[in-house]
């Protein structure tokens, strides 16, 4: 069956999130923003589908610790991984665009197969396909080691967005020097975080990346642009729309969970009726990863199964005439058959120490559950993450600055005049799409969007069994990148020829 079988990496990052979550004031679980949903992609179909073998070079580039000081230790290094294919190249002579993927927060391992848009297109633009791994994840790691890299806020204090778009400015340039290819209009790539990346590198970067195409970049889900409750909005808006039975079914078995923990035994009872892997320790905890389940399946409800539509069918199909039990038969239609369902012991893997750092010092997305969703509401409480965080490193959050120094307020009114050469690309069933740009901005400022499509959906690999609706969205990005790359030589030609 098409049951999403969930990464390894991806799951420990939930269970950590979630315990972390657990006993405290408030909401501390910002979904990932991964495009893959971690480094493995749960359809094999789509894994086999992209030609990743062959082709790849892998390079590391000595890379500058700190961008943005002279202070002798800024200038200590680390080595950054990147990765090369040339095989459908044109060459600088040329001329030919590269294409560079902006690694988000994971290892890059997985974005080489998981994002299909590069090799899709390289052939018919000749281009060159870079993937740069950021900064703290996989190999890309300062200090020389992980331990000494995740220390304190003072090794951490480097590990920023604003770094991370310097280094791959370095890297693109340091590229086409090697190559002389210093002609060759660039075009960044990215999904979810790694798309915001792409569309802040275009704006403070637009001498080396001609373009941008930022898919499923939530870039106004911050300082209260978008609602704060808006994700979990549409996250119900999904289900309900796949089954309304299943939406009030889900919307009343929190209380059911509450009923039962309460009792003498409830959390034993909760933990045998469920198969959870470890003994529960609250109803919370419980709560929490049915939560990250529901989230999940409506951030990547991706054609032909649609994980939204799966958890129905196993709630709605359910013989059983118990609320829980019927949650119990969603859970195995998502997650399929398996010895034990959720809070598996785990260690802490890089991706989740990473995002937490990341979210705890300027990603911060105000996302709360508010009322008439099919959740329980759960407001986001600013003070008390403020709190959690100074827990961990010491130092509070700066939940203003990404506006600060990328902007988002008042966007159509400020990008229209001096931004240029930008696609936001999304699904309307991504929970995401609700902070990301949903209308033209300009006339090379654009988006493009799709009712039925999931996160960061149109820069995975092409398949046979894509819809046609999601065939028209990919054309369309083409078709614009196109009209830059035609703007951009007509201009280099008439600069060549003065």
């Amino acid at each position: 069956m098409g049951s999403p079988i969930v990464s390894s990496q991806w799951f420990q990052f939930i269970v950590i999130v979630l315990s972390v979550s657990v006993g405290s004031a408030a909401r501390f679980d910002i979904p990932r923003l991964s495009p893959i949903r971690g480094t493995i992609l749960k359809d094999p179909k789509i894994r086999s589908s992209a030609p990743v073998s062959k082709g790849f070079q892998t390079f590391y580039y000595t890379q500058t610790l700190d961008h943005f000081n002279y202070k002798p230790e800024s200038y200590a290094t680390f080595q950054q991984r990147y990765v090369l294919n040339f095989k459908h190249w044109g060459g600088a002579n040329t001329t030919a665009p590269i294409f560079v993927y902006l690694g988000a927060e994971s290892p890059m391992d997985g974005d080489l197969s998981g994002i299909g848009f590069l090799h899709d297109n390289a052939a018919p633009f000749k281009a060159l396909c870079v993937y740069i791994e950021h900064r703290y994840y996989g190999k890309s790691i300062p200090f020389r080691s992980r331990k000494e890299a995740f220390k304190n806020a003072r090794t951490l204090g480097y590990f920023n967005s604003a770094q991370a778009i310097a280094d791959y400015a370095d890297i693109i340039m340091h590229i086409k020097k090697k190559l002389h290819a210093m002609s060759s209009p660039v075009i960044v790539i990215g999904g979810s975080y790694g798309g915001m990346l792409a569309s802040w590198f275009r704006l403070k970067y637009p001498h080396v990346a001609l373009g941008a195409l930022a898919s499923s970049a939530p870039i106004l889900y911050f300082n209260n642009i978008t609602p704060s409750g808006a994700y979990y909005s549409i996250v119900s808006k999904d289900f309900r729309e796949a089954s309304e039975t299943c939406y009030q079914t889900i919307r009343k078995s929190w209380s059911e969970i509450d009923k039962i923990a309460s009792k003498h035994h409830g959390l034993s009872t909760l933990s045998k009726k469920f198969k959870t892997c470890q003994p529960l320790t609250s109803s919370s905890e419980f709560k929490n990863y049915l939560d990250t389940m529901y989230t999940g399946a409506a951030q990547y409800d991706r054609p032909p199964s649609y994980p939204v539509n799966e958890v129905c069918r196993g709630i709605d199909g359910s013989k059983k005439q118990d609320i829980l039990s019927k949650i119990f038969d969603g859970v195995v239609a998502y997650y399929g058959s398996q010895p034990c369902y959720f809070n598996q012991l785990t260690d802490d893997s890089e991706t989740y120490q990473g995002w937490r750092w990341q979210t705890c010092s300027e990603m911060v997305m105000p996302i709360g559950v508010g009322e008439n969703t099919m959740f329980q509401p759960d407001p986001f409480d600013l003070d008390s993450f403020i709190k959690t965080c100074k827990g961990y490193y010491g130092i509070p959050p700066r939940p203003h600055w990404i506006t600060s120094y990328y902007g988002g307020q008042d966007i159509k009114l400020i990008l229209q005049r001096f931004g240029s050469n930008i696609i936001f690309s999304n699904g309307l069933r991504d929970p995401y799409s609700s902070g990301g740009v949903l209308e033209n901005l300009s006339d090379s400022i654009l988006a493009v969007s799709t009712v039925k499509g999931s996160h960061c959906l149109d820069i995975q690999p092409k398949r046979e069994t894509d819809p046609e609706w999601l065939v028209e969205q990919r054309k369309m990005v083409v078709k614009i990148i196109k009209g830059w790359m035609a703007k951009y030589y007509a201009d280099l030609k008439a600069f060549k020829l003065q």
